[in-house]
């Protein structure tokens, strides 16, 4: 099996001595190709040149964002024509959430996700057949894992605003930049309308959070939840409120960590199973993130699942009761 490991040596939890340990134990399973990124969107353009060459596995070694260059290079953009070859994907975890890792059932150590994943891959010799995942078409690139409009993407603005004045990324910065945005949000009216399916608008919304999969994301060891029975297989998690006043919010996000969570509030408006999706800001355009990269200003976005549109190496979905 030919494969690709694309290595982004700047993630926050990757070694050069992992990364090296990561290689030698695929390159005794795999006809393997080793790939650093230089730069931003690097992760695109080796992807594109593995489809194009025929690669079977194209395997990421980074975070979220590693991951989301490597679908968006896999796929191209949404309503092109679809390539003539697409590889299957896997992960090894090497940012600090790992989100796409961990949800798809992924060890979160390096090491350990590297054993799991040479005893899938050897599964898949036996039975051919990859798991397939579902994923969100934003419109002007794809979602493997969430988006939003608003709040959130405010927050991701500002991270990464950190980021280039040299910051560290942190759980911590995150929720700094949360609780600042949340406090800023509570002083202006809700703007944004959704259209959820084929059902009326809903007028009066603060922000949006569209999610793939469950949980949203995680504070270090923590799990955010805001919808919690999407899934890889489902349609899309819708996540929004009407209002911010301080002490519901307060109750809602603590349901948000709860390890038993279902979010319930009367300000809240949820669904786990959302096909299309259709958010309206009105004549302020507002901020806007995919899979925690700042996408920058927009007044509407459309949101759709895409159902069985990627083959990846993971564990078999879970069924929920």
């Amino acid at each position: 099996m030919r494969a690709v490991l694309i290595v982004n040596p700047n993630a926050t939890s990757t070694t050069a001595a992992g990364r090296d340990l990561l290689a030698h134990a695929l390159k005794s399973r795999l006809e393997l190709t080793v790939a650093h990124t230089d730069y931003r969107g690097h992760a695109i353009e080796i992807s594109q040149a593995a489809a194009r060459d025929g690669i079977d596995l194209v395997i990421a070694h980074g975070g979220d964002g590693t991951v989301h260059g490597v679908v968006n290079g896999l796929l191209g953009e949404p309503g092109s024509a679809p390539p003539p070859h697409l590889p299957a994907v896997a992960v090894v975890p090497g940012g600090s959430a790992n989100v796409f890792a961990r949800s798809l059932g992924m060890a979160a150590d390096p090491i350990a996700a590297t054993n799991q994943l040479i005893e899938l891959i050897e599964d898949v010799d036996r039975h051919p057949n990859w798991r397939r995942i579902g994923l969100i078409d934003c419109g002007e690139r794809w979602s493997v894992l969430n988006a939003g409009m608003g709040l959130d993407g405010a927050v991701v603005a500002a991270v990464e605003a950190e980021r280039e004045k040299g910051g560290d990324v942190s759980a911590l910065r995150y929720i700094r930049a949360a609780v600042r945005t949340v406090l800023a949000a509570t002083r202006r009216e809700p703007t944004l309308t959704l259209q959820i399916n084929d059902a009326d608008p809903i007028t009066g919304v603060h922000f949006a959070f569209i999610s793939n999969c469950s949980p949203w994301t995680y504070a270090d060891q923590r799990s955010v939840f805001t919808n919690p029975d999407t899934t890889f297989e489902s349609g899309m998690g819708l996540f929004a409120t009407t209002s911010l006043k301080v002490l519901p919010t307060l109750r809602l996000v603590r349901q948000m960590l709860s390890k038993r969570p279902n979010p319930r509030a009367k300000q809240l408006i949820r669904d786990d199973n959302v096909a299309t999706l259709r958010v309206d800001a009105g004549d302020t355009p507002i901020a806007t993130q995919i899979d925690g990269e700042y996408l920058g200003l927009r007044t509407s976005m459309t949101f759709r699942a895409v159902p069985d549109a990627l083959s990846v190496v993971a564990p078999p979905a879970k069924i929920l009761c």
